[in-house]
């Protein structure tokens, strides 16, 4: 009769043997074992292997690269060809996957003069940012909207809405997207077929109909602290800011207001887009902030587990991601993953640099999940949030 102690001598004279067979059957039924039988071997690194996955590295887009495609782009492909003609900053990380870090899709878009693409939707948020021209055009749930350089524009989940350009000049516009995130939710859907009621029949339209003011979104909650009570706030799901646009030139005003302030050792000047109604984010899967630099400034270290896109808007510095330096010039884009130190550094001592942030920090908040580190003048880490 064969004994324990033979089963384990049999075991140990073939255990590389069985081990390879029972990988091999778990390979073949889709399964994974989660052990580790030495942990110097990576392939059996239980912990590495779950968190083996794609990741985002820290990575800077030139937008000197980026601008003469968008004007060979529009040489060759008009709106006959396809309604989108953009340019997708894909991380080096991700590839093939279209993120430009885990979460959060970027693309740069050049507009000829008075082209106008029709309406869509989707179930992603998106924020389109000013780069050049002062007559970047976007219409959101009937709201005509004509932008510039350094406006914010919403485009919330599930909001008609169409884009364009309506001056004499080429425009530039830059969107964020939280496309990534919503793909691993299952969540991302998209619609082409615009209709609205016309004599009682549904038509198709190529243009939405205006239904507010091309300064509503001013107008409306452009006075802090004030809330109109005759007007309805609750704009597409009402799970987004119903303030459509953020101008740039009320957002530099509160850098400047603050220029003399000690500001924080990590963020130097730093405001937040929120939502005018109840002050959270704009969107609950995305927030942005505009951030000045003051001459000859620079943060200190840190770190988070939110992953972030950055555009400078004005100036010239430096950024520090994960121990690698990035030299930046506006409308430049950096990427910085969830986890890595980095700080900001302007390389002017008279002039300031503003920076254009776009985070998935509300995500990681809404789950418990986030968590800030700060670097100390000493070198010392200390919890920030």
């Amino acid at each position: 009769m064969a004994t324990s102690t033979d089963g384990s001598m049999r075991r140990g004279a073939n255990r590389e043997a069985l081990l390879d067979a029972v990988y091999d059957k778990l390979d073949s039924l889709d399964l994974a074992p989660y052990w580790a039988v030495n942990p110097n071997e990576s392939q059996n690194d239980e912990d590495g292997q779950v968190l083996k996955g794609a990741k985002a590295i820290p990575f800077m887009w030139k937008y000197s690269d980026i601008e003469p495609l968008l004007y060979e782009a529009a040489e060759l492909i008009t709106m006959d060809d396809s309604e989108r003609r953009s340019i997708v900053l894909v991380n080096p990380g991700l590839a093939p996957v279209r993120a430009t870090v885990s979460t959060l899709y970027t693309a740069y878009r050049l507009n000829d003069p008075r082209e106008i693409m029709p309406p869509h939707s989707h179930s992603i948020n998106a924020v389109r940012i000013g780069l050049t021209g002062d007559q970047n055009f976007t219409g959101v749930e009937g709201e005509a909207i004509t932008f510039g350089p350094g406006d914010v524009v919403l485009t919330p989940a599930n909001a008609w809405h169409n884009h364009g350009n309506h001056g004499d000049d080429y425009a530039v516009n830059v969107s964020i997207l939280d496309l990534p995130l919503t793909e691993v939710l299952n969540a991302a859907s998209f619609e082409h077929d615009y209709k609205e009621e016309i004599d009682g029949q549904m038509v198709s339209r190529r243009e939405q109909t205006t239904r507010y003011s091309d300064d509503h979104s001013h107008k409306t909650y452009g006075f802090g602290g004030l809330r109109p009570r005759f007007l309805d706030h609750h704009r597409g799901t009402g799970v987004h800011s119903p303030m459509y646009v953020y101008r740039w030139n009320k957002t530099r005003e509160l850098l400047e207001n603050f220029r003399d302030h000690e500001g924080s050792p990590w963020d130097a000047i730093q405001v937040e887009y929120t939502d005018p109604v109840n002050g959270r984010t704009a969107y609950p899967t995305m927030t942005f902030f505009g951030q000045m630099l003051r001459p000859g400034e620079r943060t200190l270290p840190q770190q988070q587990n939110a992953s972030q896109v950055v555009i400078p808007f004005h100036g010239n510095g430096h950024s520090i991601v994960g121990g690698k330096r990035f030299d930046w010039s506006p409308f430049d884009a950096i990427a910085i993953p969830g986890g890595e130190w980095y700080e900001h550094a302007n390389g002017s001592d008279s002039e300031e640099a503003t920076l254009f942030s776009a985070s998935d920090e509300p995500v990681l908040k809404a789950l418990g999940f986030y968590k800030r580190h700060g670097k100390t003048e000493s070198g010392e880490i200390i919890l920030l949030d």
